[in-house]
């Protein structure tokens, strides 16, 4: 196990600055957003890693009301947390881009509404745990909160998005299922993609040992 985290660890450490390299570098600027284009293959990613944080989040809580085991609890909140992290990230290089494309920095685009309904969704989650502090039941009734979360979620992202007109470009595919993006584009976009989604596992597994830690620590601490 240690071995396989070793190895995650350097093909992250190696692929993250390769990232850098083509989103900045090598793929040429999209024609007629110029270099400013350029902050699409970091917007994907850090919105695909807020949807695997829903997703973590709800099979962590899941697990919890199974096992009642109290590391889902907190494993649940780290990756709630993290969500909330990358959707504020989505929104405002969502901005960005909107501002570079449309040149308004927010108009209420079927995405847009969605991506901000999504950090509302992970504030709201953030105030009740909080608000509960170390009540009886504050597990599972924030851990029931995050899978009707978890099963609202695709609806949000993918579903409602696709119902509606929108201004928002669906580059990846188009309505006939083919590729618009020019190879080297995509290329770049799902290799993000893929760093991405190691660097939310880096930060969820990071997060995670480091919660377990410390409540084993509180909890010597109280017995002492």
């Amino acid at each position: 196990m240690k071995a396989l985290r070793f190895i995650f660890y350097i093909l992250l450490v190696v692929m993250m600055p390769v990232v850098f390299y083509m989103a900045l570098v090598w793929v040429p600027p999209a024609m007629g957003l110029g270099d400013a284009s350029r902050i699409l293959y970091f917007h994907v990613p850090v919105a695909w890693s807020s949807v695997l944080a829903f997703l973590a989040a709800g099979y962590y809580s899941v697990r919890y009301l199974t096992k009642e085991d109290y590391r889902y609890e907190l494993y649940a909140w780290n990756a709630a947390f993290t969500g909330l992290v990358y959707s504020t990230l989505t929104v405002v290089t969502g901005s960005i881009w909107a501002h570079i494309s449309w040149n308004i920095w927010w108009n209420w685009d079927p995405r847009e509404t969605s991506a901000v309904i999504l950090l509302l969704i992970y504030i709201a989650y953030i105030s009740l745990y909080s608000s509960l502090k170390e009540r009886p039941g504050r597990g599972k009734i924030s851990a029931v909160y995050l899978i009707i979360a978890a099963v609202v979620m695709p609806f949000l992202v993918f579903i409602i998005p696709r119902i509606y007109w929108s201004l928002h470009p669906d580059m990846i595919f188009n309505t006939k299922n083919k590729f618009d993006m020019e190879s080297s584009m995509r290329i770049t976009l799902f290799t993000s993609m893929g760093v991405f989604t190691l660097l939310y596992f880096f930060i969820i597994n990071l997060m995670n040992r480091a919660a377990v830690l410390e409540k084993k620590i509180q909890e010597k601490i109280h017995d002492n």
